[in-house]
């Protein structure tokens, strides 16, 4: 897949000194279609920021089976007709980590369900929104005063992948 974006503090204008050694971690996200054309997108109402659904790749998983698992816990749905997007790097000073997320394109399978949240996706507030892309785009845009850490990486992150697959789709 294609690195799309690398993105780091001073991108996102902190200050925060790069750390001798990174932990790495992987994670799967995915810009996946119902049979309206939405999008599914999880407005994060505690820290007031929107993001695709995906998440971490456990120990023996790979990215479409983290995939897979992320999309059912965190949305409630099966997917299909999985097609890679891309890569967006971070570089996250304040925790050290360096975070590769391969994004994706997929369509629902079946009918929507239920999410089953963790603890701290439920303390965040995570509520699954439905949305055309151009909504999703526009909602996005119009966070520009997200002043959550973590939050800022994924405005960005997420940002890039909508408007990635945007002009991948119009081809």
């Amino acid at each position: 897949m294609n690195i799309l974006l690398t993105i780091r503090d001073k991108d996102l204008g902190l200050d925060n000194p790069a750390p001798d050694v990174y932990k790495e971690r992987e994670a799967s996200r995915a810009i996946m279609f119902d049979e309206n054309n939405d999008i599914a997108l999880l407005h994060a109402a505690t820290n007031h920021y929107h993001k695709l659904p995906g998440g971490g790749v456990k120990k023996r998983e790979d990215v479409i089976g983290a995939l897979r698992r992320e999309l059912l816990e965190e949305i409630g749905c099966q997917i299909k007709n999985i097609r890679e997007l891309g890569i967006i790097e971070e570089y996250r000073n304040k925790f050290s980590l360096h975070q590769t997320s391969y994004c994706f394109i997929a369509d629902l399978d079946g009918e929507k369900g239920t999410p089953n949240l963790t603890g701290s996706e439920i303390a965040d507030g995570f509520e699954t929104t439905w949305l055309s892309m151009d909504d999703a785009i526009n909602i996005l845009k119009s966070e520009t005063n997200v002043d959550h850490y973590e939050g800022k990486f994924i405005h960005k992150r997420d940002l890039a992948f909508l408007k990635t697959a945007r002009a991948h789709l119009l081809v």
